[in-house]
């Protein structure tokens, strides 16, 4: 985005969906805004796409020589903000929009960063709820207010809405500046089609009706006089939400009265926007009714007020609210003849404290201006509860010991938030708004209540066909193709930046390829991946109802396998057996049976070696019907034996994924060999030329490359992950939509030896179709005297035999005959070894399937 577009801001007085109009168009435009929501709701809009366009708008919004913000910041002084009040507000905005924030917030809120997704929330029954849209939502926000009409408007995108928002008619052009930014910086152009912003007065009650008549909810923001004119135009069955003025206030109790740190975070909270916010304090209150008390409080305050007061500015009253400062003055020192006020005032008039006698509460005219009232802790309910309905935030200074109590009580008495008496204007992602959650209030939960047809269905969305119209991925999910792709080292260098507060999860990788290496996650990050891998397991074919799961993954050294197979289960509440996979086959065996298990949850190299060495005491049992593996390739003749030998039902891949990026994909029961379901709402997938990062010719093998939608510490795009595949096209028996790909092996696989490129996956299947081997193979590359050799390593109790073995590798691959018979080039043997002598990773247990002694270690 280069800047921002030049309006005539007389002549163009609305953004409507990205253009600017004037009043006539506006006028016209009107009458078919209830077919405009209609044809915009046909498409979906994501919180996801949501949040990624927020956080580019905030980085925006922090840096200041960047034209959109210079453009704001203009809007901002226009209007009246000096310049330091101009660039606080945009800071503030900037915060609002980071993507942390507003992920937490829609966690917090609707309960993951994907609410409109028809998810499962009974693994036991196919129900699905989602939240959904309420459909046209009108903000009519409160004037010279810049930020709550773009707050709201957020909100409603975050809830999926198309929003209308009507600010004041004397106000600025600032709120459709920056929700027209915003919109610029969605590939899309979602966010912009939902977004309609009209500058009005509300006495215009023609204008008004019309957009409060087709809406499905309307947010007032103002006092009481404004919503009620709004909830007038509120046509039955709207939701009408309001926002109206809030009293806050403080409350000290007597260990802290002459506490230095307590007077000056109040006199902050006092002297921040001077009162103008709702959470500002207007009254502080003494748990005392001693006179003199109030007055030597109110004197250490009014210091604490000279001492902090010029750190904050002060854009200083109107001449109406002025005079209703000095009325309320007035109306107070006349009172101080009655023994009921005494009124201490600034020398320079910068504040006021006004100490009342009486303990009801009462609005301040702002501008530092502060009543201080006694009110024992005895007499909180009864004094503030007839004033529930407007009290928000009680700023509490107390001892450890009074906090719990004392905030019962004012909650009791209808306060909705307590907070540190300094921080009262600070608020965090995901807390609730005057004692509600927005987001729930702009949406609607919805379930769906399905057949057994549905029962290994995760998530309704799965099946949904996108719209011919919009292109798969969306342009938003789309990586910058000149961002250079990433390897295994490059997001190493990226794990350096990630805050400590950030890199809560530590995890290494097996090794399988190399040195171990750690990967950082939040924990937010991996639920995210372990919820969808245990969706994956159920589309696998894993019956939560029936299925007893040992959990045989690898742990320890910090390697992820077991921790993530726990997750996933907990995440579908299955009943889990967490054995861990050991060297101990036949103790393993043994718990299998004892705690009647009848799925596993294994690596493939792990399970062929616990049938080999515990198969007596598998078969005798014969409980064992389904294995799901991950981590490794299933060769199909080692599936088939298992199968046949153990009477197996049910062999499949329960997940496609890797430490640094987590669940990429899942099988079903359409899938064959492997092939796999994409989790195309995590990730985008690219498939490169092995050469290059060109994409693959269609039905081309080539390198998998994928860039996470939800990976936040680090931030990682186009993550080369060390795979070979292909897509699969066509529809998938299950009826699932999501786009599929066929797992061909690692890059690792392929190795040059002898000028050629020797593929692993090449000498396995040729063993296993001509030979029926279906043991474990091991591929070691090395230099030998006179050229290089090639090793294969075959189980011995597989009945091979060596020489066998070499004439049928030469027959059935050309390119390893030529270098090894015609060109003399390659040398080849095979051996017969036992279980020992193949060498695996350490923290994994997986088989290193190519063992290149060439490379340096």
């Amino acid at each position: 985005m280069n800047g921002m577009s030049h309006v005539n801001d007389i002549a163009h007085d609305h953004l409507w969906q990205g253009t600017w109009i004037g009043d006539a168009e506006a006028d016209k435009r009107l009458g078919d805004l209830p077919a405009v929501v209609a044809d915009e709701l046909s498409r979906s809009l994501s919180a996801r796409q949501v949040i990624a366009a927020c956080d580019r708008l905030s980085t925006v919004l922090t840096t200041p020589d960047h034209p959109t913000y210079a453009a704001l910041a203009g809007h901002l002084v226009a209007a009246g903000q000096d310049r330091a009040s101009a660039e606080q507000s945009l800071a503030e905005i900037a915060d609002f929009l980071r993507r942390d924030g507003l992920e937490k917030k829609v966690v917090a809120e609707l309960g993951g960063t994907a609410p409109q997704s028809l998810a499962r929330t009974d693994f036991r029954t196919p129900v699905f709820e989602s939240w959904q849209p309420v459909g046209l939502l009108t903000h009519v926000t409160a004037s010279n207010d810049p930020i709550v009409g773009i707050f709201s408007a957020v909100e409603g995108l975050l809830a999926g809405n198309v929003n209308l928002v009507k600010v004041s008619g004397g106000d600025s052009l600032f709120t459709h500046h920056l929700l027209h930014a915003l919109g610029a910086l969605d590939p899309d152009g979602r966010i912009a089609d939902r977004l309609i912003v009209l500058r009005f007065p509300s006495s215009r009650t023609d204008w008004l009706q019309r957009i409060c008549a087709p809406a499905d909810a309307v947010a007032a923001w103002g006092g009481e006089a404004a919503t009620a004119g709004v909830a007038a135009q509120v046509p039955a069955g709207c939701r009408l939400i309001t926002f109206g003025h809030k009293i806050s206030f403080a409350y000290v109790t007597p260990e802290l009265w002459s506490d230095r740190q307590t007077l000056d975070g109040l006199a902050d909270s006092v002297c921040r926007l001077d009162q103008q916010a709702c959470s500002s304090p207007q009254v502080v209150y003494l748990d005392t009714a001693d006179r003199e008390e109030l007055s030597a409080f109110a004197q250490r305050l009014g210091e604490a007020l000279d001492r902090r007061g010029g750190a904050e500015p002060s854009a200083g009253p109107a001449v109406h609210e002025q005079a209703e400062i000095t009325t309320t003055v007035l109306v107070a020192k006349t009172e101080e003849h009655l023994g009921l006020t005494r009124v201490h005032e600034s020398p320079t008039g910068a504040w006021r404290i006004l100490v009342d006698h009486r303990s009801a509460l009462r609005a301040s005219p702002l501008y530092r201006t502060v009543w201080v009232k006694p009110l024992p802790r005895e007499r909180i309910v009864a004094t503030l509860r007839p004033m529930r309905r407007f009290l928000q935030t009680a700023g509490l200074a107390a001892t450890r010991g009074d906090v719990p109590g004392l905030a019962a009580q004012l909650f009791t008495a209808g306060a909705l938030r307590v907070t540190p008496i300094g921080s009262m204007l600070d608020s965090y992602a995901g807390e609730p708004h005057d004692g509600l959650y927005p987001l729930q209030r702009y949406s609607r939960r919805v379930s769906v209540r399905l057949d057994e047809r549905f029962t290994h269905d995760t998530c309704l969305d799965d099946l949904r066909p996108p719209a011919d119209t919009e292109p798969v991925p969306p342009m938003w999910q789309r990586p910058d193709p000149a961002h250079p792709v990433l390897g295994k080292a490059e997001v190493q260098v990226l794990n350096t930046s990630v805050p400590p507060e950030k890199a809560q999860l530590h995890l290494a990788s097996g090794g399988s390829s190399g040195t171990p290496a750690v990967s950082l996650y939040t924990y937010a990050d991996f639920r995210t991946q372990t919820r969808r891998a245990g969706e994956g397991l159920v589309a696998a074919g894993l019956d939560v109802r029936t299925d007893r799961v040992a959990n045989l993954l690898y742990t320890g050294d910090m390697y992820a396998s077991f921790l993530y197979g726990h997750d996933l289960l907990e995440a579908i509440d299955a009943v889990q057996l967490p054995i861990c996979a050991g060297s101990d086959y036949e103790r393993d065996a043994r718990l299998i049976v004892r705690h009647r298990a009848n799925t596993l949850l294994a690596m493939p190299s792990y399970i062929w070696q616990l049938f080999r060495h515990a198969g007596d005491v598998l078969a005798e049992y014969g409980g064992v019907k389904k294995i799901f593996y991950g981590g490794e390739h299933f060769g199909a003749e080692q599936r088939s034996h298992i199968k046949e030998r153990f009477g197996i039902e049910l062999i499949r891949s329960f997940v496609y994924g890797g430490t640094d990026l987590g669940t990429m994909g899942h099988q079903c029961a359409h899938a064959e060999g492997s092939v796999h379901h994409l989790f195309s709402d995590l990730f985008t997938l690219e498939i490169l030329e092995v050469d290059s990062d060109r994409p693959v010719a269609e039905g081309a093998i080539g390198r998998l490359v994928f860039t996470p939608h939800t990976r936040s510490a680090p931030a990682i795009t186009r993550y080369e992950q060390g795979d070979l595949g292909r897509w699969v096209e066509g529809a998938c028996g299950c009826g699932r939509t999501t786009p599929r790909f066929e797992l061909l092996g690692r890059t690792g696989d392929v190795v040059r030896a002898g000028t050629y490129f020797i593929n692993y996956r090449r000498i396995a299947r040729i063993v296993a179709e001509h030979l029926g081997y279906c043991g474990e193979l091991q591929m070691v590359v090395e230099t030998a005297p006179s050229r290089e050799r090639i090793t294969v390593r075959m189980e011995e109790h597989g009945a091979v035999d060596p020489t066998t073995v070499v004439a049928t590798l030469l027959a059935h691959y050309p390119e390893l005959h030529e270098a090894v018979t015609t060109e003399r080039l390659l040398d080849l043997s095979v051996e017969a070894v036992g279980a020992g002598a193949f060498e695996r990773s350490a923290a994994s247990g997986k088989l290193r399937t190519v063992v290149d002694r060439r490379l340096p270690a």
